[in-house]
């Protein structure tokens, strides 16, 4: 892969992973609407990581509190703030693992990958996005996640495994519909994206470890990178960006690329 292909796959897994417009559908996107040839797993697993890595900095302090209530809960006892945490977490990724393995042993993950998958779930869950934020409450704030919360975003979130749908788009969907007021709503998104992503990243690890040598290294290395201050930018903006506008740029933006998709898809 040259320079620009690695920097460009990681630009836009950077920036698209969290904020609510579907890095996973842009990735998909880019070999088809372009003469570029699909970037591979290996790549794949670097960028994720690069991303990881973001969201483990900018939610530092939440991510050590989860840490140090690991040792509790594997003691089964959930008494603390940081066993709380960690224990919620783990809860809301269930589904999408269950459904993940489900998709991808009977091939129906390779199936959804088409642009007019994409096209549809951009504007669809673009627009669910619109309705629930306009209409939700504002009564919770992130300390108030509970178990039955956990339990329905995590189920929402194996809905992103449709291409096009969004991980962080339709959890932040799922908060809202909850009652999350906006900025504690992606911030609950952002946190369960840490476990996902590290089983995501498992599963792909397994099918590319075989494969790597010193071209792969130097690649993964450079996009892991730039997709590390890429999220982290993206990141960034979007949590100083709530402070004072809606998700509506973002809706704007999907019904748009749905349009758009739908429209070469059709004609």
């Amino acid at each position: 892969m040259s320079f620009f292909h690695i920097l460009l796959v990681a630009i836009i897994q950077g920036i698209t992973e969290f904020l609510p417009v579907s890095s996973s559908g842009h990735l998909i996107l880019l070999p088809n609407l372009t003469a570029l040839e699909d970037q591979g797993q290996a790549v794949d697993v670097a960028v994720h990581l690069g991303t990881l890595g973001a969201v483990v900095v900018f939610f530092w302090s939440d991510v050590r509190i989860a840490l140090f209530g690991v040792p509790r809960l594997l003691r089964g006892q959930i008494d603390t703030e940081g066993s709380r945490l960690a224990f919620l977490l783990i809860m809301a990724t269930i589904p999408v693992v269950i459904l993940g393995f489900v998709l991808s042993v009977t091939g129906l993950s390779e199936a959804m990958r088409s642009i007019t998958v994409i096209g549809w779930t951009m504007l669809g869950f673009g627009i669910l996005l619109w309705v629930v934020d306009q209409k939700g409450s504002s009564e919770k704030v992130a300390t108030d996640w509970n178990l039955r919360d956990a339990v329905i975003m995590g189920l929402w979130q194996a809905v992103a495994l449709i291409p096009g749908t969004s991980r962080s788009g339709i959890t932040i969907t799922a908060a809202r519909a909850l009652g999350y007021e906006r900025s504690d709503a992606a911030r609950v998104s952002m946190l369960m994206s840490i476990p996902t992503i590290l089983a995501s990243v498992a599963l792909l690890s397994v099918k590319v470890i075989g494969d790597a040598n010193m071209q792969v290294v130097r690649d993964g290395a450079i996009a892991a990178i730039c997709s590390f201050v890429a999220a982290l930018l993206a990141l960034g903006l979007m949590m100083r960006l709530l402070r004072s506008v809606s998700f509506t740029p973002y809706v704007i933006y999907r019904i748009a690329l749905g349009c758009g998709l739908l429209f070469i898809a059709y004609s």
